[in-house]
């Protein structure tokens, strides 16, 4: 089903997107092949240096509900996602990376899961493939209710997974910083007394691209420490505390994914 132009999509699919040529197509139609149709995707180019535009441009000509918007100048994953927050016209938002893909159910299953519930912001299990799309046995596991304080000890929460209800949350932005922005949105809703419901179903594989997981990890602790104690504001102290949960739990995370590779 394609969307009349006047008339408002109910989920809006927000994705950034740079360099994305290698990916972009698997990522659109896993969108395409949602069993929910009632669903725009509003992808923002960052100033891609590749082919991300044109392939972008074959779909929107195939289906009206894909929407493109390019920056004027490279700013980053906030601001991409920021403008497609800003543009988006749908009740529920939806984040998918240029590099990852839905399994076919994923937003009707959720939207159910949601709408019967009554719940504002939602998250699933996910399952990561390698950078060539060869699966793996590495799934990643969702509590069923995430607060403020389980956040800061460890981010279980997928950004390709997540759906929000924007008329219970209402209007949400990510901070303007080059990485973590979504996990610091998530602590910010969280903080406002929105608890994160997970899913106990694989619906999203996560691509695995570039360095090796041990090496992202130790990014991915120099930037939750910013997170820490920039964004969040916490204290030395505090934030050591979080981060010795963090970094016992990362190490775990680190074992695991290489068993089940």
């Amino acid at each position: 089903m394609t969307l009349e132009n006047n008339q408002s999509p109910l989920i809006s699919v927000i994705t950034p997107a740079y360099n994305a040529e290698r990916f972009i197509k698997e990522t659109i139609q896993s969108v395409l092949d949602q069993s929910f149709t009632d669903w725009e995707m509003v992808i923002v180019d960052d100033q891609s240096q590749d082919r991300t535009v044109d392939f972008v441009k074959e779909y929107q000509q195939k289906d009206s509900r894909i929407r493109l918007i390019v920056l004027e100048e490279n700013s980053g994953s906030a601001v991409a996602r920021n403008t497609a927050i800003r543009e988006a016209r749908g009740r529920y938002l939806a984040f998918l990376d240029s590099d990852d893909q839905w399994m076919p159910a994923k937003l009707e299953r959720q939207l159910a899961f949601m709408r019967d519930n009554g719940v504002a912001f939602s998250f699933t299990q996910y399952r990561r493939m390698q950078e060539d799309g060869t699966m793996t046995n590495a799934v990643t596991e969702a509590p069923a209710t995430v607060d403020y304080d389980a956040l800061m000890k460890r981010c279980v929460i997928g950004c390709l997974t997540v759906m929000l209800d924007t008329e219970k949350t209402g209007s949400v932005e990510m901070v303007n910083i080059r990485t973590r922005q979504d996990y610091a949105l998530w602590l910010d809703l969280t903080r406002r007394g929105h608890l994160a419901y997970g899913m106990q179903e694989v619906l999203a594989k996560y691509r695995v691209v570039g360095n090796s997981i041990s090496s992202n990890k130790w990014k991915a602790a120099k930037q939750n420490w910013h997170v820490f104690r920039q964004v969040e504001s916490q204290s030395v102290r505090k934030s050591l505390w979080y981060f010795a949960h963090y970094a016992v739990l990362s190490v775990r995370d680190i074992i695991k994914y290489r068993i089940s590779q």
